[in-house]
């Protein structure tokens, strides 16, 4: 079972148009409407290809029933947490070259009962979880530490914790000794406040969020797939897709590895078919059994590190 916190939940609608022209009249050539934030994208791809999830969000107003309504027609179970604010809403333009424009709301301010309220429900619902996903963005007023705390808090019951965030977040949870992290490729540049042009400096980055207290990086890279570096070693993995929509592509690409485990090369590739096949969906569709292609994925145990990936 895996369980997911997603503290700033949202309900996007992805409209697709033929060419976005700023200040100008578009016909919407497709629109999607769904449950949103990176816990819960995780969650829907675990579910869509027949893992139990168990997805635990504050959802307030209109919009949080509609969130609920959303989540419920997925087979997801869902812990509501009771909010005073609703539930953001997203808007994502997606062009046919997979360019993608995006308008995130912040979110609503939750306040500190209504965080405390959060984080009971998550340890009250840790009943046959083996992995717990914190992710996403943290709504105004929760604290950088939010995730670093709730890494500290789950320890005694002995669940494996993957984050995916960024910035000060990230590295609070970093320090907490998370068994993962999956930061993108901008996120992880930013954590090491550097630049990263080639997959070896993805590697050497990777070693010092390492030395911060993750036991494990998977660094997603977009085209270029993505590196998993672990006490074992480090590993490049690539797929062929023809790119519809990147959103949420990386949420499939961690959702994928952990449903093989969440270690090592194997389930390196396993994410990649997963991130692929989002891609190649409309919006922020998560893939299925039926649109992974694992024989496209190649993994690289030992190759020229010094490749540019910033090109």
């Amino acid at each position: 079972m895996f369980l997911t916190v997603t503290a700033n939940p949202s309900v996007d609608r992805t409209v697709e148009v033929d060419r976005l022209t700023r200040g100008g009249l578009h016909r919407a050539s497709g629109v999607h409407v769904q449950p949103g934030g990176k816990g819960i994208n995780v969650a829907r791809a675990l579910v869509r290809n027949g893992c139990k999830a168990r997805a635990v969000v504050p959802a307030g107003g209109a919009e949080g029933d509609q969130l609920i309504r959303l989540l419920t027609e997925y087979s997801i179970e869902v812990v509501r947490v009771a909010a005073l604010g609703p539930v953001r809403s997203n808007i994502t333009v997606v062009e046919p070259d997979a360019t993608v424009t995006k308008l995130n709301e912040a979110g609503a301010r939750l306040s500190g009962p209504e965080l405390e309220a959060f984080c009971d429900a998550v340890l009250t619902h840790m009943s046959g979880v083996d992995w717990v996903v914190a992710a996403g963005s943290l709504p105004p007023g929760v604290p950088a530490e939010f995730y670093a705390d709730l890494i500290k808090r789950l320890a005694p019951t002995g669940a494996k914790v993957a984050v995916d965030t960024s910035g000060t977040a990230l590295l609070a949870a970093v320090e907490a000794g998370p068994t993962l992290v999956k930061p993108n490729l901008e996120e992880l540049a930013e954590a090491v406040d550097r630049p990263l042009r080639t997959l070896r400096e993805v590697v050497d980055a990777a070693g010092e969020l390492r030395s911060l207290g993750a036991e494990a990086v998977l660094a997603s890279l977009g085209g270029q797939g993505a590196v998993l570096v672990d006490g074992e070693g480090s590993w490049h993995a690539e797929a062929r897709a023809e790119a519809r929509s990147s959103v949420g592509a990386g949420d499939a690409l961690l959702a994928g590895f952990l449903s093989a485990g969440g270690i090592g090369p194997s389930a390196l590739a396993t994410g990649v078919a997963w991130g692929a096949a989002a891609v190649s969906l409309p919006g922020s569709t998560m893939p299925g059994p039926e649109d992974v292609r694992a024989h496209r994925v190649v993994v690289h145990p030992d190759i020229e590190w010094d490749r540019r990936i910033d090109e």
